[in-house]
């Protein structure tokens, strides 16, 4: 069997999961959008058929005041819970097992209602939260209980509760964020009283048979963060208080360290979780720039965690799981890190995609049915719109015939793999040459796709996909030989000395 740690089976006492990958949280924009449930029900059960062991969804408030934005997903009522249905039936009909993730996000609340253990404003959000009074901290913790209840009863097989990332659990936990003087407050003991509280009462809640999983900040990555033996310390009080699993959380969302972006190695922080094998008796997760089977076949093998958490290459590949089973590893689109159409979409309030996957969050809509009139097609360009453009139109039954005037396809992707920190751009030429094999797309490089060329072949439709030219700026000196444009540099290789001015931050 290909991967033999990453595909074992995990035994969790009371359900077993069928391999050792999680679909980590994401929040897609699809909670909010209209027929949004309906939308989750596909996204996660085409993951689920893909065979991912465990899906946690996008962060689910447990209270108004918890909402991350004006009216964001919410759990506290039977109502909202029978909506919830949708997304449970889909996956457990394609043989898979989900948890909905709890998140609320105290300080970084981006609306006026936010509250928090301190009134310490977020740098990340506009609004001063409202301190928490003694009572509001046990309604909170009873909120967190009654929207896992309410999980179990929609028919979730379990929960996560975000306790990293800087939301309001770690913000409770850390003396930066936490200023109290009561019961709350002062001591780490003190501190960490809230996770505690609402993983026992929760526990105490929903029985023995339900997965509650616990996210818990590793490494902050902030001034005045948690120390490792204090995380040490919550890890085992947490197992205590009855978690079934504990996933690892890096980096509060305010701090400047980068965690996710493509510059950081891949499973670069496996080595967080690791410090905590062998501390605590219950299954770790570990995350963060895990985007290959490989990658995290290594990392279980070299003993760093028990499972592996990806969020993103779910998004690039929804049969991720699926290809790595069937030994088909180079079929894989990989997640290359660049968060273009998934964070910077979350961030813009739009429905987050994928860059190389654009039917990531639009499988209602976007589906490439078997044509029932073939045609010969002519796609001009093989950079990735036009790779794409072939390939599918090949998958769905068309003659295609690519051509690119250079000798390899890719167009600019081949001088963006170039840049440090952005190699995982050869990932994408890679799984295109693939595909190109797979569908049967006639390539014809170093060819120059003329008008003549094109009448002469008789093609019925002609897709021009040729990409763009550097715009040339309207500057005094533009045309001095030590002027160059990014193609000068990144393909033609040609040489910019030791002092280089840059125009552009894009």
């Amino acid at each position: 069997m290909p991967y033999p740690h990453l595909l074992a089976p995990l035994d969790l006492g009371f359900t077993t999961l069928k391999n050792r990958i999680l679909m980590g949280s994401m929040h897609t924009g699809l909670e909010e959008s209209k027929n949004g449930f309906d939308k989750l029900a596909a996204y996660f059960a085409e993951r689920a058929r893909g065979q991912v062991g465990l899906i946690v969804t996008g962060g689910i408030a447990p209270n108004r005041a918890g909402w991350v934005g004006p009216f964001s997903a919410k759990l506290s009522t039977r109502g909202e819970a029978k909506k919830h249905r949708k997304i449970t039936e889909a996956v457990h009909a394609e043989g898979g097992k989900i948890c909905m993730q709890i998140l609320h996000a105290g300080r970084y609340g981006y609306h006026p209602l936010a509250v928090a253990p301190s009134r310490i404003k977020s740098p990340i959000s506009p609004f001063t939260p409202r301190k928490l009074s003694g009572r509001g901290v046990e309604n909170t913790i009873k909120d967190y209980v009654r929207c896992a209840a309410l999980a179990q009863e929609a028919g979730y097989d379990g929960v996560e509760i975000m306790g990293s990332e800087g939301y309001l659990i770690n913000q409770f936990i850390v003396s930066k964020t936490n200023k109290r003087t009561d019961q709350w407050g002062g001591s780490y003991e003190n501190r960490i009283r809230f996770p505690l509280e609402i993983v026992r009462r929760t526990r105490e809640k929903v029985g023995p048979n339900f997965i509650i999983i616990y996210r818990l900040s590793m490494l902050d990555l902030v001034d005045d963060g948690s120390s490792w033996e204090e995380v040490e310390m919550l890890a085992q009080k947490i197992e205590a208080a009855g978690a079934t699993i504990i996933n690892t959380g890096i980096g509060w969302h305010e701090a400047r360290v980068p965690t996710i972006a493509t510059m950081v190695p891949r499973g670069g922080f496996s080595w967080v979780t690791k410090r905590l094998m062998g501390k605590v008796g219950i299954p770790l997760i570990t995350t963060n720039r895990i985007n290959m089977p490989d990658v995290a076949e290594q990392i279980l093998a070299d003993g760093h965690a028990d499972m592996v958490s990806m969020a993103r290459p779910f998004l690039a590949d929804a049969d991720f799981v699926l290809k790595a089973m069937e030994d088909r590893a180079d079929e894989i689109n990989t997640c290359i890190g660049c968060n273009q159409a998934c964070l910077d979409h979350t961030f813009e309030r739009k429905i987050a995609s994928c860059l190389v996957n654009p039917r990531a969050c639009h499988e209602l809509e976007l589906n490439y049915q078997p044509t029932s009139q073939p045609k010969k097609i002519a796609v001009v360009g093989a950079g990735p719109a036009g790779l794409a453009c072939a390939t599918i139109a090949a998958q769905r039954g068309h003659e295609v015939h690519l051509y690119e005037a250079d000798a390899d396809i890719g167009g600019q992707f081949n001088m963006a793999k170039r840049i440090p920190g952005k190699e995982e751009f050869y990932e994408t030429i890679r799984y295109f040459r693939k595909q190109i094999a797979l569908t049967g797309v006639h390539l014809h490089l170093s060819t120059y796709a003329t008008a003549q060329l094109l009448q002469q072949q008789g093609f019925d439709e002609v897709v021009i996909a040729t990409g763009v030219s550097p715009r040339k700026i309207d500057l005094k000196g533009i045309d001095h030989p030590k002027v160059l444009s990014y193609i000068d540099v990144l393909k033609d290789q040609k040489p910019v000395g030791r002092s280089v001015a840059i125009i552009g931050a894009g």
